[in-house]
């Protein structure tokens, strides 16, 4: 079930290189890839970590939760977009790749996830 929607995903992002749900715990539920060299494993673990560091400081300062975390490196874009019952969407993008069609993807996706993660 989520397979098919991370491949539509997927299949929007021109330059995607990987589209995974992962679960609160930073382990990953279904994997979409574009290429194998990623090791989604430490990734999604790292990023979670990352976004909940982040939201304990947005807590803090009472800036609200953290949607959304982008991270533009010289060789990719990660991004990792906030959905139900814990859970996230990853997105691994090329270098060089526009970020609006992912950021979009990202706004949309617990519309598309969402009712099947509860």
């Amino acid at each position: 079930m989520f397979k098919e929607r991370l491949e539509t995903i997927a299949s929007r992002l021109e330059g995607a290189r990987l589209v995974a749900l992962i679960a609160a715990d930073g382990i990953p539920v279904e994997v979409h890839r574009q290429d194998e060299d990623l090791d989604v494993e430490a990734l999604a673990a790292e990023l979670v970590t990352q976004v909940r560091s982040i939201a304990e400081n947005h807590d803090e300062l009472t800036l609200g939760s953290v949607r959304q975390l982008s991270i533009t490196t010289d060789r990719q874009t990660l991004m990792l977009g906030a959905l139900g019952g814990g859970h996230f969407l990853l997105l691994v993008l090329r270098d060089g790749v526009s970020s609006g069609r992912a950021r979009f993807e990202l706004r949309r996706a617990p519309l598309v996830l969402d009712s099947d993660l509860e």
